[in-house]
């Protein structure tokens, strides 16, 4: 079995994911074959595997910092919330089930033998494994079936590193009081402390660092000043995206709905690297922007919830309004099924509630059904026969009702999406869409703009490779593997 460490953190977003693709990519320089693991993630930001299941996708970039391709075993136990019924549970990439926060307490140690499973599978398979913990180490109310953090490392002897975050204040308690909650047993597992984040002059926190290693007998790793370049790099958490980097001028105004459980948001990354694009994502409660070129639905993980979150905000009023005066709107996955006529969810999948209208603005309905579709795709854009890929991850089956242009033909000669008579209205189930540079070059014209001649893919490597080489000039890497 491969050598591995831990990364856990002292509370959520301290930098533990983009830390681990980091690290991963700085031992890649070095020649070792690394893999990330992440016991369990909850996100509704996900990415289809090679294998057909779904995992987080902070393990996807993770994967392509270590220069492989991901797999369901990356992120055995992946929890999507969803409103009024819990979370989903996928386990291994396949839907195991849905539990409210309570219950899944209890089931827990049913999920340890997959997730021990898939590590021991990953493990087989490299050099180095680098374990992300999720959330908080010092949540001791969780800790009797513990899966993710303290439980798993106890579980298979890891050394544990914890990460602080400087910038939101308040890391050197976080930090000391991690150490006190802590079991004697668990103490014995955590061999340094890393903090992230920090901004301004770093000798004015020297000192500091070397209290806290006496204080806790813990090793000082290093101080990690804040990097900009990561906001360049896929965003796990929704709440990332109230601080993500925008374009501040741009002729093409976009604006995304920021839908209460949006899903698969790094679907836009790309549109980061446009020049021309401005890129606003839009709160609920907030005005769609006057001057929006573009309004964009994104994916939901519970599509009739944030349906209904539309018409309180008042937002279906401005969408119809925009698309009245000439405006463009799209669609993807669940936000191409509420521009349809109707979403019914009979099974009671997502809640209560069995059917609602959709904004009606092309001519589809949809059933919501409890398999899932996992699939990465590949076809020609309804653009000038362009050629276009990404992967659907829905549930639901989509009638069109009359004569229809398609938004894709797939290259199983399906077709995907719909563009509506005015030409103005677009859906399609195909994330990651604008990850492909002819389709993006493609949808940005087709939108009034001349795109960037950007390759999308290469700009994250890029920007990875620099994260990496950042972190090496403030932590020794290889010192890390010292306490293996």
């Amino acid at each position: 079995m491969a050598n591995a460490l831990m990364f856990q953190g002292t509370g959520s977003s301290v930098g533990k994911s983009v830390l681990v693709a980091g690290i991963a990519r700085a031992l890649r320089h070095r020649g070792f074959k690394v893999l990330p693991f992440k016991p369990q993630n909850m996100s509704n930001n996900a990415a289809v595997t090679a294998d057909g299941g779904e995992i987080g996708r902070a393990q996807a970039l993770q994967a392509m910092a270590c220069g492989v391709e991901p797999s369901v075993h990356m992120n055995p136990v992946l929890l999507k919330p969803q409103s009024q019924v819990g979370s989903q549970i996928i386990v291994q990439g396949k839907i195991w089930g849905q539990a409210k926060a309570r219950e899944y307490q209890e089931i827990k140690p049913q999920l340890m033998p997959y997730v021990l499973e898939s590590f021991e599978i990953l493990s087989k398979q490299a050099d180095i494994v680098l374990i992300e913990g999720a959330g908080s180490a010092s949540e001791i109310n969780l800790r009797s079936h513990d899966i993710a953090n303290m439980g798993f490392a106890q579980a298979v002897k890891a050394p544990v590193f914890l990460i602080g975050d400087i910038d939101r204040g308040g890391v050197i308690a976080s930090l000391i009081g991690t150490h006190a909650v802590l079991s004697s047993e668990d103490l014995g597992l955590v061999k340094g402390f890393i903090v992230n984040k920090m901004r301004g002059d770093p000798s004015l926190f020297t000192d500091v660092m070397h209290w806290i290693s006496q204080k806790t007998q813990w090793q000082n790793m290093g101080l990690l000043p804040y990097f900009p370049g990561l906001s360049q790099l896929p965003a796990e958490d929704a709440a990332d995206l109230k601080s993500v980097y925008h374009q501040p001028q741009g002729k093409l105004v976009i604006s995304v709905l920021l839908l209460p459980t949006i899903s698969n948001f790094d679907d836009f990354d790309p549109l980061k690297y446009e020049e021309n694009v401005q890129l606003n994502f839009v709160k609920i409660g907030d005005s769609i922007p006057n001057n929006s070129n573009v309004i964009i639905i994104p994916g939901s993980k519970t599509t009739i919830a944030d349906l209904q979150a539309i018409y309180e905000t008042g937002w279906d009023i401005d969408i119809k309004a925009h698309v009245r005066q000439g405006g463009f709107v799209m669609g993807i996955c669940g936000g191409y099924q509420m521009l349809g006529s109707q979403i019914s969810d009979p099974h009671h999948i997502e809640g209560d509630i069995s059917h609602i209208n959709g904004l009606n603005l092309v001519n589809i309905s949809t059933q919501l059904e409890h398999s899932k579709t996992l699939q990465k795709v590949t076809g020609r854009l309804f653009i000038e026969d362009i050629e276009c890929s990404g992967y659907e991850m829905h549930l639901g089956v989509t009638q069109y009702h009359g004569e229809y242009e398609p938004f894709a033909i797939l290259n199983d000669k399906q077709a995907d999406g719909i563009v509506a008579n005015n030409r103005q209205v677009l859906g399609t189930y195909l994330h990651g869409v604008f990850q492909h540079d002819l389709t993006r070059q493609a949808l940005l014209s087709y939108f009034g703009i001349k795109a960037n001649n950007v390759n999308f893919l290469s700009q994250v490597e890029n920007n990875l490779d620099k994260w990496a080489n950042h972190i090496e000039q403030h932590l020794d890497v290889l010192d890390l593997l010292n306490y293996i």
